[in-house]
C-alpha cells in the first residue's frame, strides 16, 4: 500500500512539473523577455546622474553661466555661430546634417547652408548628439571617469572641460578666419571681459580675482553640458524592470540586436565601448581628402546609440542617410565583412565587424526604444552679447 500510495505521489508530481513547465514556456512565447537574460547581460540602464570632476564640482550659477555660453555666438570668430548651432534641442542636440556647418553658416538643421561668399570648409566630421555626452566612457565594465571620457570621433579629447574649448579654435567650427589658432582663447576672453553681464555672471560661477578665463569657460560650458541627460527612454524602463515597456517587436529587435553581434561594440549602458574601430565607412564626398580618422589608421570611435533614432544622418562620415542603411552596411558582406573605402582594404576590418544582420526591422524598432523625451530643450530668450541667440539661424 505504501509503495502505491508513494508510486502514484511521484505521478502525480512528475505530471505537476510538466504542467508549470509548459505554462512558463507558453508565458516566454507570450511575453517580453525580461531585463537580466544572457542576451541583454552586455546591456544596462543609464544612471540618473552624470559624475563630475572635483576639480570641477557643479553648482548652478556655472550650470547657469554655461547654458548661457552654450547659446551666445560671441564665442565664435565672426560672431554668427555658437555651441547650440549643431547642437541644438530641436535636433535632439545634434544638427540633422551630414557634415556640419559653423561658421559662416545660415539655418537650422537640414536647412542650413553657407552664405556667399564663402572661404569656410564644410566640418570633416558628422555632428555627434551632446546628449548624454557626460556619459562618455561608461561601459558595460568600467565607470565613467569625468576626466578621461574621450570625446570626438577620433578620441582625441578627453574631458567635455577640455572638449568645449577645441571648437572655439577650429577654423571650419567656430574660428572662421578672424583670428590665428594659437589666439583663439584669449581673444574670446577678452571679447566676453568687455561684456559687464559675463563679468557678473563668471564671478558668481567662480570665486577668483580674474574670472573670466579659458579654463571657467571650458568649466561652465561642461558643468551645462553634463545636464543635457536622456534617462527615460522605453529601453531604460524595461531595463529597470518594467518589461511593458518594450513592445513584443523592440524584445524581438533587442535579442537580434545581440545575437547580430552588434552589442560587441555597442553594449553597456551607452551602447558604446568607446573603442576605436576600423570599419571601412565611405568618406563624405564633399571632403576634399579622405578622413583617416584617429592618428591616421581610419579606426573611429563607436558612437553611442542612444536616442539614435533622432540624429540621422550617421557614421562619422555622414554618409549613411538613415538606420536602414546604417544595418544594410553592416550587412553588405552577407557573411562576410566588406570595406566601402577605397582607402581601407577589406582585410584591415575590425574583427568585430557584424557580417550577418539579422531582423533588421526588428533591430530599428529597437533602435527606436533608445529615444528619450524628458530632456532639457530651453532656449534663452536673450544672450548678455545681445547677439541673435544660438546664431545665424533663421
Amino acid at each position: 500500500m505504501a509503495t502505491s500510495v508513494t508510486t502514484q505521489l511521484t505521478s502525480l508530481l512528475a505530471a505537476a512539473a510538466l504542467l508549470v513547465a509548459a505554462v512558463a514556456c507558453q508565458q516566454r512565447a507570450d511575453s517580453p523577455t525580461p531585463a537580466g537574460t544572457l542576451a541583454t547581460s552586455t546591456l544596462a540602464a543609464l544612471p540618473l546622474e552624470a559624475p563630475a570632476p572635483a576639480t570641477n564640482l557643479t553648482s548652478s550659477a556655472k550650470v547657469s553661466l554655461g547654458r548661457t555660453l552654450f547659446w551666445d555666438p560671441v564665442l565664435s570668430g565672426g560672431r554668427d555661430v555658437s555651441c547650440a548651432t549643431c547642437h541644438h534641442p530641436a535636433t535632439a542636440y545634434a544638427d540633422a546634417v551630414d557634415l556640419a556647418i559653423g561658421e559662416n553658416g545660415q539655418g537650422l538643421g537640414a536647412a542650413r547652408h553657407f552664405r556667399s561668399p564663402n572661404t569656410i570648409p564644410f566640418g570633416q566630421r558628422n555632428s555627434q548628439t551632446v546628449l548624454n555626452a557626460a556619459f562618455n566612457g561608461l561601459t558595460a565594465t568600467g565607470a565613467a571617469d569625468p576626466t578621461a571620457a574621450p570625446m570626438f570621433w577620433d578620441s582625441r579629447a578627453s574631458s567635455l572641460e577640455t572638449q568645449s574649448l577645441l571648437p572655439l579654435a577650429t577654423l571650419e567650427e567656430m574660428r572662421g578666419h578672424q583670428y590665428a589658432e594659437g589666439d583663439a582663447p584669449d581673444s574670446v576672453v577678452a571679447r566676453l571681459r568687455r561684456i559687464p553681464a559675463y563679468e557678473a555672471l563668471f564671478k558668481m560661477a567662480f570665486a577668483e580675482t580674474m574670472p573670466i578665463t579659458a579654463t571657467n569657460i571650458g568649466k561652465a560650458l561642461a558643468c551645462f553640458e553634463r545636464t543635457l541627460l536622456a534617462t527615460d527612454s522605453p529601453f531604460d524602463q524595461y531595463m529597470r524592470g518594467t518589461t511593458s515597456a518594450l513592445t513584443a517587436q523592440q524584445v524581438q529587435g533587442l535579442q537580434d540586436f545581440v545575437q547580430s553581434g552588434c552589442a560587441k561594440c555597442h553594449g553597456g549602458p551607452m551602447l558604446s565601448d568607446y573603442q576605436l574601430h576600423v570599419m571601412g565607412v565611405a568618406d563624405n564626398s564633399k571632403n576634399a581628402i579622405s578622413d583617416a580618422g584617429a592618428n591616421g589608421t581610419y579606426a573611429f570611435r563607436t558612437p553611442s546609440l542612444r536616442n539614435v533614432a533622432l540624429t540621422a544622418p550617421y557614421m562619422s562620415s555622414g554618409a549613411l542617410p538613415n538606420l536602414q542603411a546604417v544595418l544594410d552596411f553592416y550587412d553588405s558582406g552577407r557573411g562576410g565583412a566588406r570595406s566601402a573605402n577605397p582607402h581601407v582594404a577589406t582585410s584591415r576590418l575590425d574583427p568585430l565587424f557584424p557580417t550577418n544582420v539579422t531582423n533588421k526591422q526588428a533591430i530599428m524598432a529597437f533602435l527606436n526604444s533608445l529615444t528619450a523625451t524628458t530632456y532639457d530643450r530651453t532656449v534663452p530668450a536673450t544672450v548678455p552679447s545681445g547677439l541673435p541667440v544660438g546664431g545665424n539661424v533663421n
